[in-house]
């Protein structure tokens, strides 16, 4: 189920649902103006957050930032018309891509098996639209090569674009005033290749990147929002392995031998996991 939580003075979310890979949406509330950020894993999920938010005296956003391609962060598009829509120009050119596939049970198992599609995202689509399946893709109205800054009045928004092994084109959303930032699935894997990887130089540049922004909330799409100290620690592992990776040649066994010796304990399953996928990317 469900929660709407508020951090600080201007932002609202919504909690995550895994089943049906909903992500974390969010809304900043300017004096002037509001901005959503991702439009949800369907027209559903999109109306309920913007509903939920108006019982709270939060008004239907006048902009919509989509944090990157994937279905689960634009299929909720359609549902957002009267919302300005910004996203990288590499998101646009992905999700014009989208626009001639069916989404019918039949098309999307024809996908999986073709390897165009993953089984995990495959499964949360038909759960989602269970008793109806009329996915409608709209294209951003305005693109961005790499930065724009939005005054809402009150609190500026700061959208850049990232990339990283998730998702070229993802873009972060940095409340400045809140000294929250928005991170979409930007530090997470990359899902669609035959094995989930990360790779050295592109997790190290990221994080070089995100390090600029002066935030003390984190919101990583798919989980809760974290701590400066909890993302610092996620950061100092990412770097720790890949550094451990490059140096034992993508030995997975030499890797855990170094980490273990690193950490002075028994490795969390999350940490056997990023070791795995920074093989897998080597």
């Amino acid at each position: 189920m469900h929660s709407i939580n508020k951090i600080g003075k201007r932002f609202w979310y919504i909690t995550p649902i895994s089943e049906t890979d909903r992500p974390i949406l969010g809304m900043v509330v300017g004096n002037n103006k509001t901005l959503m950020i991702d439009a949800g894993n369907s027209e559903d999920h999109a109306d309920y957050f913007v509903n939920e938010l108006l019982k709270k005296g939060v008004p239907n956003p006048d902009i919509v930032v989509l944090t990157h391609w994937h279905w689960d962060h634009i299929f909720g598009l359609s549902a957002l018309s009267n919302s300005v829509s910004i996203a990288s120009k590499e998101t646009k050119k992905a999700m014009e891509k989208l626009i001639p596939l069916s989404w019918s049970d039949e098309a999307i198992d024809a996908r999986v098996k073709e390897g165009t599609e993953i089984e995990f995202c495959a499964k949360a689509i038909k759960q989602e639209f269970t008793d109806h399946r009329d996915i409608k893709i709209v294209l951003p109205d305005i693109t961005i090569e790499k930065r724009v800054e939005i005054d809402l009045g009150g609190v500026t928004c700061i959208v850049q674009h990232v990339g990283g092994d998730h998702a070229a084109d993802s873009v972060v959303v940095y409340i400045k005033e809140e000294k929250i930032l928005f991170l979409g699935d930007c530090i997470y894997p990359d899902i669609f290749s035959e094995k989930e990887n990360y790779t050295i130089k592109e997790t190290l540049r990221l994080l070089d990147e995100l390090e600029l922004f002066d935030a003390d909330t984190y919101i990583p799409s798919h989980q809760k929002p974290i701590s400066k100290e909890e993302y610092n620690q996620e950061v100092a592992m990412l770097r720790t392995i890949a550094k451990y990776t490059e140096m034992c040649g993508g030995d997975e066994q030499k890797i855990v031998e170094e980490y273990k010796n690193y950490v002075k304990r028994e490795l969390t399953d999350d940490e056997r996991l990023t070791i795995t996928d920074f093989v897998n990317g080597y």
